[in-house]
């Protein structure tokens, strides 16, 4: 009885650990997701501001001419609105998550 006890200690153990491993890369694609789609805005320079309405990402840029709105849609965007100097981009549930990055990183 003791001995398969422990048995399941060990397997839940081991899916514990393969769980946060595979958290871990995701949250390490996310980044560099992120660094792709700062890229294709123009760069760091080009954002003035970025907001996050739901599952909209709004983000205010200097040139909007640099951007590359097929890089954008190849990362999972939706859609992509532009007005004047403002993208507005869907990315659904991610959008809070990508908002906070660049925060971040900027």
């Amino acid at each position: 009885m003791e001995m398969q006890l422990w048995h399941y200690i060990v397997i839940i153990l081991v899916l514990v650990i393969v769980s946060l491993v595979i958290m871990k890369l995701k949250q390490k694609n996310f980044s560099s997701e992120v660094n792709k789609l700062i890229q294709y805005l123009g760069g760091k320079d080009n954002i003035v501001n970025a907001e996050v309405n739901m599952s909209r990402f709004k983000v205010i840029l200097k040139d909007v001419s640099i951007v590359n709105k097929d890089g954008i849609t190849s990362l999972g965007a939706q859609g992509i609105v532009e007005i004047d100097n403002t993208l507005k981009i869907i990315f659904g549930k991610d959008a809070k998550q990508l908002k906070k990055y660049i925060d971040d990183m900027m």
